[in-house]
């Protein structure tokens, strides 16, 4: 036994087991103490030596938003290496930096809030560049890699704690906050909770963030799931931290609980234990925490579960055991290794999308390089401040040399004439700082404020020239010759003071409107109008100043200008994470703006060949028929201009895949709102039309062949193996995908699904074996009938190929699993959520706390399938579970109603979780389809039958 002075509590005892350690602490707690560690800032216990602590540290692609930090490509291009071991090196070489730069700043944490494993369901969320993949497996693969980094290798201490985004089914920005998701359950089980709990699974996730929408209705932040599945999942203790402002959101916006007091306890009941609100102030957190404890609507012992959780967080990152932390000394920040990590990461991540013979390029190409993106390196919200930067044009004019490369930004170059015949004029500012937004760190770089030390513009009779970039749907941005681009400040005033557009309102963009024979240009940031006054020029809300659009010259005059005699022309496209497209934004549309497409085009018309490099944070919907070359990156980070010359040269051949598909048109796309990838016909998986690029694809500057396929079944595992060998004359690598698909299922299944995966580099001639064990749980789906897993017994494909679409080798074996059976319902009734098929239907919260049931979309009207419903040797009578007024029509396989039941209004104060059961008589044996129409917005819960 190990014997304590006074001096040496238990919970500072390092040979003691944490639980035991943190049952000490909570003991030694007072309970305004404990109230107190519920909020983001944890205050510091002094009596007890305690410091304070903070969950939340961003690091999605590098440590963000505190400072200059190694800067790797955004989330959606680590998926798409396609690389786990990278990916986990470029975890470890996050958590390291974390570690590093706080050692110098404590105000960085050590709770890392990332990977996300959201899933790109939808290519026009806004928060596309922040997840891996549409497919729940590469996902949870990419993720399980970055999180084992991020944690560290030793099995006690944790370099860094990982959190999960954003808990569940959140892929849209328009109302985020108020939308509710309605997940089927095979949705849920097969697509959504794959990527969290796979990742979960693997024991380096700390915990998870819910996202600010609801799923069938009920708040992230009070779902059931968050008991029922994920803590299910590990026996480690998990943290689950609030998304910033959400507690509030539950009365304020959702309207889902009357007081912040419910709302408060609601959560931390449900399994909040962080509550990210009111910035660093916690006190309103402790008041409503306070409040719940004297209305009863918590006990101490709710928030013990909570501040256990946090505690053996604390505990593992070593904050209590300062001697035996590993991880103590880091001090690994911005080492040659992590710049070579970066670049590898970068040049990874680039997908070649098509390629008729124009690349590699030649060494003695001479090269025209135009578009709005050739010189620049963009950053995204949670992205860090770069202290390297390189961008395509630099790394061309390095790889080929600058007397080889001719460039062309294709701005619209433009003079803005007031109505009295000056123009807008940008005054010299020679003892401003040449400052950095964000350089500094900031716990919230929402509240940086814009420069307020340069001088407003003014108007003089010449003005001053302005590179104006339209980046669609009218959204513009306005630079200055010097590089700073126009903003507005808090004093309303306009200069020209921004180094890129930026922040979480953005003060950069503008838009022109129309009036008379002139414009009025519109700040969108304040949705006031640029005025003309004698102190300068600012945005009020009256006295708009018309303006005459002076166009110097147009970007597809540049363009042609410099692109006729080059060898080859590189069209450099793509979006600014901050506009159209980012955190509180969905896009509209899969189109390049009309202004890149207007470069495109004159490009093309003026050199044949011209080489489209489309560098974005989503996909696009282009016409690449006449382009003999397209590539694809994202953001890529402090060395992507380098990555993207080294890929051109032939330096390295590409081989990144797409981690999701690009749908061709706008009219492929399902409701930014629908989640029901099954019935909706949704990504890669189920998705039946023909895609401009499919999930997978990439092409290389090698050539690849596979054979020799074997399978083997074996205790639960199907054995295959195949081989792999490089027919071409360059070292590269190749990315061997394996999937598999059910031949003839009984209901929707997967066109295909991808099962593993493995980046493999080759010598030319060299060949490998490549094998790979598959549980046959990855065959099963979620059998509603029964609430559980089913392998359903019959042949399955096995897929080998280089895409989704690519598929090189393939056969067939038979497996064994549980047969289907008919609904038993006279046993079980059908729970009303668990349909085969809807139109017009809309899952929501059976009660606050849990359960599901349907309505009719807006309240109108809906139907339901349920399949093969056994009656046995016959039913008389139909019970149905509802809330809310309608009508519920019943028929089978289709035919007549049967039964129409009538709910009435109740009671004035009934509500929407009232249920009241209605009966009639049918006649019913066998088995049979079970239709339901639904009209009015009535509640429907369950469905029984007797007789």
């Amino acid at each position: 036994m190990t014997a304590h002075t006074p001096h040496t509590p238990p919970f500072r005892d390092p040979h003691l087991p944490f639980a035991k350690r943190i049952d000490d602490l909570l003991s030694r707690l007072t309970l305004d103490e404990k109230v107190g560690f519920l909020h983001q800032f944890a205050p510091a216990v002094e009596r007890l030596g305690i410091a304070g602590f903070r969950t939340g540290q961003e690091a999605l692609h590098g440590v963000a938003w505190m400072g200059q930090a190694t800067v790797f490509p955004q989330a959606v291009g680590l998926g798409a290496t396609w690389n786990t071991d990278l990916v986990h090196r470029v975890g470890e070489a996050v958590s390291k930096e974390t570690r590093a730069m706080r050692a110098r700043d404590e105000r960085v944490g050590l709770n890392v809030w990332s990977p996300t494993v959201n899933l790109l369901r939808h290519p026009l969320w806004g928060r596309n560049e922040e997840g891996y993949s549409e497919d729940p497996k590469l996902t949870s693969a990419i993720a399980t890699a970055y999180t084992q980094g991020l944690r560290g290798s030793h099995p006690t201490y944790w370099r860094t704690a990982p959190v999960l985004k954003h808990w569940l089914a959140h892929n849209n920005e328009t109302d985020r906050a108020t939308a509710s998701s309605s997940v089927r359950p095979r949705v849920l089980h097969e697509y959504d909770l794959r990527a969290f709990r796979e990742t979960v699974e693997a024991g380096a996730v700390a915990g998870v963030m819910p996202a600010y929408n609801l799923v069938n209705g009920r708040p992230n932040h009070v779902s059931p799931y968050l008991r029922e599945h994920l803590r299910a999942w590990t026996e480690e203790e998990l943290l689950v931290c609030s998304d910033a402002g959400a507690p509030s959101n539950l009365v304020d916006h959702e309207h889902y609980f009357d007081t912040h007091e419910e709302a408060t306890a609601a959560s931390l009941v449900a399994g909040v234990d962080s509550f990210t609100d009111h910035g660093t102030d916690g006190s309103q957190i402790v008041q409503r925490v306070q409040g719940a404890l004297e209305q009863g609507l918590l006990t101490e012992a709710d928030i013990d579960t909570a501040v256990r959780r946090q505690l053996s967080v604390r505990f593992r990152l070593g904050e209590f055991d300062p001697l035996y932390d590993p991880y103590a000394e880091t001090k690994d920040f911005d080492t040659p290794a992590h710049r070579a990590l970066a670049q590898e990461a970068a040049e990874q991540a680039i997908v070649l999308l098509k390629n008729e013979g124009v690349l590699p390029l030649a060494p003695d190409t001479r090269l025209a390089v135009v578009g709005l993106l050739a010189d620049e390196c963009k950053l995204d919200w949670y992205s860090g401040t770069l202290i390297h930067r390189s961008t395509p044009l630099e790394g061309l004019y390095e790889r080929f040399g600058a007397e080889r490369v001719e460039f062309a930004e294709g701005v619209d170059r433009v003079r803005l004439k007031t109505s009295t015949g000056t123009f807008l004029h940008v005054q010299e500012a020679s003892e401003a700082s040449d400052e950095v937004r964000g350089a500094e760190g900031a716990l919230d770089p929402a509240l940086l404020a814009g420069r307020t030390d340069l001088p407003p513009l003014t108007t003089d009779p010449t003005g001053t020239e302005f590179a104006l970039i339209d980046w669609g749907a009218g959204v513009l941005t306005l630079r200055a010759p010097d590089g700073r681009y126009l903003s507005v400040a808090e004093d309303g005033y306009l200069r020209a003071s921004a180094d890129q557009p930026g922040g979480w309102v953005v003060q950069e963009t503008f838009r022109l409107e129309p009036h008379g024979k002139g414009h009025l240009l519109r700040h969108i940031g304040t949705g006031r109008h640029v005025s003309v006054a004698a102190d300068g020029v600012k945005v009020a809300d009256e006295n708009p100043e018309i303006f005459d659009l002076i166009i110097v010259e147009r970007g597809e005059d540049a363009v042609t200008r410099v692109t006729a005699q080059a060898d080859v022309v590189l069209v450099v496209a793509g979006n600014d994470p901050h506009i159209n497209g980012r955190e509180t934004e969905d896009r509209t549309t899969l189109r390049l703006p009309p202004h890149q497409e207007r470069l495109l085009r004159a490009a093309r018309a003026a050199n044949a060949n011209t080489v489209l490099a489309l560098v974005s944070a989503y996909p696009y919907a282009v016409d690449t028929a006449a382009l003999p070359a397209v590539l694809w990156a994202s953001h890529g980070g402090q060395a992507a201009g380098t990555a993207l010359a080294r890929v051109l040269a032939g330096d390295v051949s590409p081989a990144g895949r797409l981690p999701q598909t690009w749908y061709a048109d706008d009219a492929d796309l399902p409701g930014l709102l629908d989640y029901d990838v099954i019935g909706g016909r949704q990504t890669y998986l189920y998705f039946e039309g023909t895609p401009l690029f499919p999930f997978g694809h990439g092409l290389s500057y090698a050539s690849f062949s596979y054979g020799d396929l074997t399978t083997r079944e074996e205790d639960g595992t199907l054995h295959v193996s195949f081989t792999l060998t490089n027919t071409g004359d360059v070292t590269a690598a190749e990315v061997a995908q394996l999937y598999t698909r059910a031949v003839d299922p009984a209901l929707p299944r997967p066109r295909r699904e991808l099962v593993a995966h493995r980046r493999v580099t080759l010598a030319p001639g060299a060949r490998e074996e490549l094998s790979f064990e598959v549980p046959l749980r990855a065959f099963e789906f979620w059998d509603v009938t029964r609430g559980g897993w089913r392998l359903e017994p019959g042949p399955y494909d096995v897929l080998v190929g280089a895409s989704s679409e690519d598929i090189r080798l393939r056969t067939t074996v038979l497996l064994d699993g549980e047969p289907a059976a008919p609904r038993a319902v006279l046993q079980r009734g059908l729970d009303a959520a668990d349909f085969d098929e809807q139109n017009g239907i809309e899952i929501v919260d059976r009660t606050k706390t849990s359960g599901d049931a349907v309505t009719a979309a807006d309240g109108r009207a809906g139907e339901l399938v349920y399949r093969d419903c056994d009656f046995g040797d016959g039913v008389t009578e139909v019970a149905v579970s509802v809330a809310g007024e309608g009508v519920v029509e019943l028929s089978l396989d289709g035919g007549a109603v049967l039964a129409a039941l009538t709910s009435e209004v109740g009671e004035p104060e009934s509500g929407p979780y009232d249920y009241t059961t209605l009966d009639a008589g049918i006649v019913a044996e066998g088995v049979h389809d079970v239709h339901l129409r639904l009209r009015g917005p009535l509640r429907l819960a369950h469905v029984g039958f007797s007789g």
